[in-house]
C-alpha cells in the first residue's frame, strides 16, 4: 500500500491525532455515508470504546466526536467557531452538519464512553449511529482509528492492505532492505526514491508547494509555542516553559558563557514549543502523530539555525526521507500508542528525524537507514503513561528528549560507514512484538506507570 509523505505528515489539530484528529475524521465520514444513504435521519449518536474511553475526555475525544458530526474536519480546523458552536451544541441539543437537516444530539446522553473491553479489531474503536423519529438505528458504522490520524471501517480493518490497490509506483518498498536494494540499484537517495513514487499521484509543483506548507505550519507552530505562556488547560496546572526557556537561550547568546550541551537545550525547547501548542488545541502537523509532533519540526529547527552551511532548499529532501521510514515502520508495526506505547510514537518520530537530518547532511542510504535504527532502538519499550490521559506529562519533554536522540543517532550513522549489527527492520519487528507483549495499562490508557504515580497534592 502505498503511503504518501502528505499521509504521515498531516495538518490538523491538537492534542492527539488518535484520539482527536481520527474521530473527528470517523464523524466526517460518517456524514458523508449518511447524505448517500436513502435513510432519512432525526438523530446521531456516537460510543467510544477501548482507549478512546479511557482517555478520551483527556485527549478531547468527546469535544472531537461533537465537531465532527457538525461539519469541522482537521486540516481547515477553527478554534474560535469550534468554541461557539460546541456551546450551541450542549444548549441545543442539536447539530446541523453541512447538506444535512438538523439533527438530534445531546451529548450528555447521545455520546456514551464504553469503558468494557475494547472493539476486537483495535484499541482505539468508536461506533456511529443514525437514528429515525422513534430514536431506533437506521444507519451504523464502527471505525478504528489507528494512530496519526488514520481511519479505518470495520470493513476496511477486515480487508486490511490487500483490499486498497495503491497507485503504480516505481519504488514500491515495503522493507527497509528492499529499500535500500533499491537505492543500490538505482544509485538514487532515499528522497529520490520517494519523490519518484509521489510524482505518480501528483505533479512536482504540487509536491513542492504541499512540502513548504508541511514546514510552514510546522514552523508556525514552534513560533507559537516559543511566544506563548501561561498554564495548559485539562486540570493539571502544567504550565508553558518554552517560551521562558528560549528567552534565556536567547538572552545567553554571545556571552560565552554556556557549556557546549546547552544546545541540547534549543533542541528541547523548539520540539516542547510545538507539543505545548499541541496541549493546547492549536494546529500542528502529524509526524507521524500529534502526541509525537514534536520531534521532526524540532530536528528541522535545530539544522536551520545552529548547523553551518544549512538550507532551506533540503526541507523536502528531509520531509521526504523521513516519511519514507514513518511509513515502514507503519506498514511493518505501528505508529499508534493505543497499540504499541509511546516507542510507537516518539520512537517512531525519532527514528523519522534521524533519518530526515542524516539525509540532508550527506548520508548515504545506508547511514540513513543506520540512524534510524540507532533512533528507534532506543526507545524501545517506552511505554505510553499520560498522567489524567492528557498529552502532557510525560509527553512534551518526551519529545525533547527524542529530539536529541534523533540528532544523536545522525551524528553517530554519519561517524560509520552505514554498516551495522542490528537491521532497521529487526528493530521495527522488535518493537511490533514489544507493543504486542506490552500490557494494556501502559497502552495510553493512563491505567498504570506515570498515569498513576502522581504527586499527593
Amino acid at each position: 500500500m502505498f503511503l504518501s509523505v502528505f499521509d504521515m505528515f498531516k495538518i490538523g489539530v491538537g492534542p492527539s491525532s488518535s484520539h482527536t484528529m481520527g474521530p473527528m475524521v470517523a464523524a466526517a465520514r460518517f456524514l458523508d455515508r449518511l447524505r448517500a444513504s436513502p435513510f432519512h435521519a432525526h438523530g446521531l449518536r456516537a460510543s467510544l470504546h477501548g482507549s478512546l474511553a479511557f482517555t478520551g475526555v483527556g485527549h478531547a475525544t468527546d469535544r472531537a466526536v461533537i465537531l465532527g458530526l457538525a461539519g469541522f474536519v482537521p486540516e481547515s480546523y477553527d478554534a474560535a467557531r469550534a468554541e461557539r458552536v460546541l456551546a450551541e451544541v450542549h444548549e441545543t441539543g442539536t447539530v446541523t452538519p453541512p447538506d444535512l437537516p438538523p439533527l438530534r444530539f445531546r451529548p450528555g446522553s447521545d455520546l456514551v464512553f464504553d469503558y468494557g473491553p475494547p472493539l476486537e479489531g483495535h484499541a482505539n474503536g468508536l461506533i456511529l449511529m443514525a437514528t429515525d423519529a422513534q430514536g431506533d438505528v437506521i444507519l451504523q458504522e464502527t471505525y478504528y482509528s489507528i494512530g496519526g490520524g488514520f481511519v479505518v471501517t470495520e470493513a476496511e480493518h477486515r480487508a486490511g492492505e490487500a483490499g486498497v490497490k495503491g497507485p503504480d509506483i516505481p519504488f514500491p518498498f515495503h522493507s527497509a532492505a528492499e529499500m535500500l536494494s533499491m537505492a543500490r540499484a538505482s544509485g538514487k537517495s532515499i528522497a529520490q526514491m520517494k519523490r519518484a513514487n509521489e510524482l505518480c499521484v501528483r505533479d512536482a509543483a504540487a509536491l513542492t508547494a504541499g512540502l513548504r506548507r508541511v514546514w510552514a505550519v510546522m514552523n508556525a507552530c514552534i513560533e507559537r509555542g516559543l511566544t506563548s505562556d501561561g498554564v495548559l488547560p485539562g486540570g493539571l496546572k502544567v504550565r508553558r516553559r518554552a517560551k521562558a526557556i528560549h528567552d534565556a537561550l536567547r538572552a545567553e547568546r554571545g556571552l560565552n558563557l554556556t557549556a557546549p550541551h546547552v544546545i541540547n537545550d534549543w533542541i528541547s525547547t523548539y520540539a516542547m514549543a510545538v507539543n505545548e501548542e499541541n496541549a493546547a488545541g492549536g494546529q500542528v502537523v502529524t509526524a507521524p502523530t500529534n502526541g509525537a509532533a514534536g520531534v521532526v519540526p524540532a530536528v528541522i529547527r535545530y539544522y536551520l539555525d545552529h548547523v553551518p552551511g544549512a538550507s532551506a532548499e533540503k526541507i523536502e529532501d528531509f520531509l521526504l526521507t523521513a516519511s519514507a521510514i514513518g511509513g515502514l515502520v507503519k506498514h511493518n508495526a505501528s505508529i499508534s500508542g493505543a497499540e504499541c506505547g509511546c516507542q510507537a510514537e516518539v520512537g517512531s518520530a525519532a527514528a523519522m528525524a534521524a533519518a530526515g537530518l542524516c539525509a540532508v547532511l550527506g548520508g548515504t542510504p545506508e547511514q540513513v537507514e543506520n540512524a534510524a535504527e540507532i533512533a528507534l532502538e532506543h526507545h524501545l519499550g517506552m511505554t505510553c503513561d499520560p498522567v489524567k490521559g492528557l498529552v502532557q506529562v510525560p509527553c512534551i519533554e518526551r519529545n525533547g528528549l527524542g529530539a536529541i536522540k534523533a540528532v544523536s543517532a545522525a551524528s553517530l550513522a554519519l561517524r560509520g560507514d552505514g554498516a551495522h549489527f542490528m537491521p532497521l527492520d529487526n528493530c521495527i519487528e522488535a518493537m511490533r512484538q514489544t507493543g504486542v507483549d506490552m500490557s494494556e495499562k501502559y497502552k495510553e490508557t493512563a491505567l498504570g506507570g506515570l498515569a498513576v504515580n502522581v504527586p499527593n497534592c
